[in-house]
């Protein structure tokens, strides 16, 4: 499998399968999903679009909670397994509320067997949108997290999903961030295409406080 490895699709796989690929050295940088016996394993190389914008969501999340006194940790890249079923790695997770310290200090790979998924997950989406839009947001579904956003680098637009009883619908404002109206997160990334990054998380600042 190994030698006729297809990156960033999804393919069938054993969960050992998946474990013995996930685990090779050469792709120590490779970021992998697995679930009901496929897996993904995603090598693209993260470009300036995607890594402004997950840069932007992680400090607007993080100063919007602080104002409105939201207990929440964060997570940049963390795996999250549930043994022999489905593993995955967000580019941002958060536990939120009375969640906030529910994983130990010292934890590595986040065992959902023992501790609970995430409150909110975030995939930033530049070459892989269709794929968190769908395959992925089954996968959220399955492993119980409460929220799920989507960042459409390219369209500069969040497709954001409440979850419950293993399905999802479509929202415009945060339920785990309440208050959070997410077409102002949308009107934030799109001025950082032409504003540098710091004057525009000035100027959230002041639209956070007016809320």
């Amino acid at each position: 499998m190994q030698t006729k490895l297809l990156t960033n699709t999804w393919v069938s796989a054993s969960w050992d399968e998946y474990l013995n690929l996930i685990q090779d050295p050469a792709l120590e940088k490779a970021k992998g999903y697995y679930c009901d016996g496929r897996m993904r394993v995603e090598m693209t190389p993260i470009g300036n679009d995607h890594a402004c914008d997950h840069t932007v969501v992680i400090v607007a999340v993080g100063l919007f909670s602080a104002l409105r006194n939201i207990t929440l940790t964060g997570r940049d890249n963390c795996t999250y397994r549930k043994t022999g079923y489905s593993e995955a790695q967000p580019d941002v997770s958060y536990y939120i509320g009375d969640a906030a310290n529910a994983i130990p200090w010292g934890t590595t790979i986040i065992d959902l067997g023992q501790y609970p998924a995430p409150t909110l997950v975030i995939e930033i989406a530049n070459t892989s949108l269709a794929d968190d839009k769908g395959e992925k947001r089954l996968l959220y579904e399955a492993l119980g997290v409460g929220e799920y956003w989507v960042v459409d680098v390219a369209n500069v637009q969040i497709l954001a999903f409440a979850i419950a009883d293993g399905g999802s619908k479509r929202i415009t404002e945060s339920q785990v961030l309440p208050g959070l109206n997410l077409s102002l997160l949308e009107d934030t990334l799109r001025r950082t295409r032409e504003t540098p990054q710091s004057e525009v998380i000035r100027w959230l600042l002041t639209q956070f406080q007016d809320m």
